[in-house]
């Protein structure tokens, strides 16, 4: 089971994923189309749900990944894996 760390939406990630033909337009923060592959930085601290630790702002996120979701940006931050929404990231 996954946990959104700010909006707490839970899911089960070996769900079968329904199939995407094209990549979705997603957009930062600042209206900066995102791509898979790209690196973006945090732009504000984010609380971890089920957890005491914090993503602090200006946090390098590299080559992220577009997925399918609510939280269409996959990424690893230290060697964990996030998925988070794109109103938080603006492209580095």
């Amino acid at each position: 089971m996954m946990i959104c760390p700010d909006c707490a939406h839970e899911w089960d990630p070996r769900e079968p994923a329904a199939e995407v033909e094209a990549e979705p337009e997603i957009k930062d923060s600042n209206g900066n189309p995102l791509r898979t592959g790209d690196a973006a930085l945090l732009i504000k601290d984010l609380k971890l749900k089920g957890g005491s630790g914090t993503l602090k702002a200006g946090t390098k996120v590299k080559n992220i990944r577009l997925v399918p979701g609510d939280h269409p940006i996959d990424c690893k931050i230290d060697g964990v894996s996030y998925l988070l929404k794109p109103e938080f990231l603006k492209k580095a």
